[in-house]
């Protein structure tokens, strides 16, 4: 094997290492900037409100919502920075308007979440007011994700708002052995995706 003929496969080989993290790149950001949207939103709203006589749905962005002075805004109150691929200010959220007749009855709501193994979905059920009614992950990533799954973990949520996150005294224990991530990034996750409900949704509501 000629010198020439191994230089040109190691080349070869950092042009398709290259390409497969541009390829990865565009992939995230791709999964990014579509957001969090429920994958069968009929069978969904129907599973957790069997009363439900349809659904509206509405896309809203925070830049739309209130520019860079709302980004901000909420990465205070979240407490963190968010992350520039999956939480940048352009990306859209989905909020599914529940319905029973003309009514609206409750809200469902997702977001995307990095955790330890990969990213997660996060999604909420909520009252008008913001009042936690169900919460499940459509996606996640993770050795002990039966543990986070098991609704043991989950309807431990129900009932919790906003102002419940913002104050962190809850009492909800990591149900996992070694995944503390993956609990610290649920809470994380659940909380962004209360305070975007809230900026996003309930104080445009209240304006009206």
């Amino acid at each position: 094997m000629t010198r020439s003929f191994c230089r040109s496969i190691i080349s070869g080989g950092r042009v398709l290492a290259i390409s497969a993290a541009v390829l990865l790149l565009f992939f995230q950001q791709l999964y990014a900037a579509v957001g969090c949207t429920l994958n069968d939103p009929d069978r969904d709203v129907k599973r957790i409100f069997p009363q439900s006589t349809g659904y509206r749905t509405e896309f809203i962005t925070i830049q739309e919502a209130g520019g860079q002075e709302l980004y901000k805004k909420i990465e205070k109150e979240l407490g963190d920075k968010f992350d520039p691929v999956y939480e940048a200010i352009d990306v859209p959220y989905a909020f599914y308007d529940v319905l029973k007749g003309k009514e609206v009855i409750a809200t469902i709501h997702g977001v995307n979440q990095k955790g330890e193994y990969g990213g997660m979905q996060l999604i909420l059920a909520t009252d008008l007011n913001g009042k936690i009614l169900d919460f499940f992950y459509q996606k996640m990533s993770s050795p002990e994700a039966g543990r986070f799954m098991n609704k043991n973990f989950t309807s431990q949520f129900i009932g919790l708002g906003l102002n419940d996150f913002l104050k962190g005294n809850f009492g909800i224990k990591d149900p996992s052995s070694n995944s503390s991530e993956d609990f610290q990034a649920t809470l994380r996750g659940l909380k962004k995706n209360l305070i975007l409900l809230d900026e996003l949704k309930l104080k445009k509501a209240a304006r009206r």
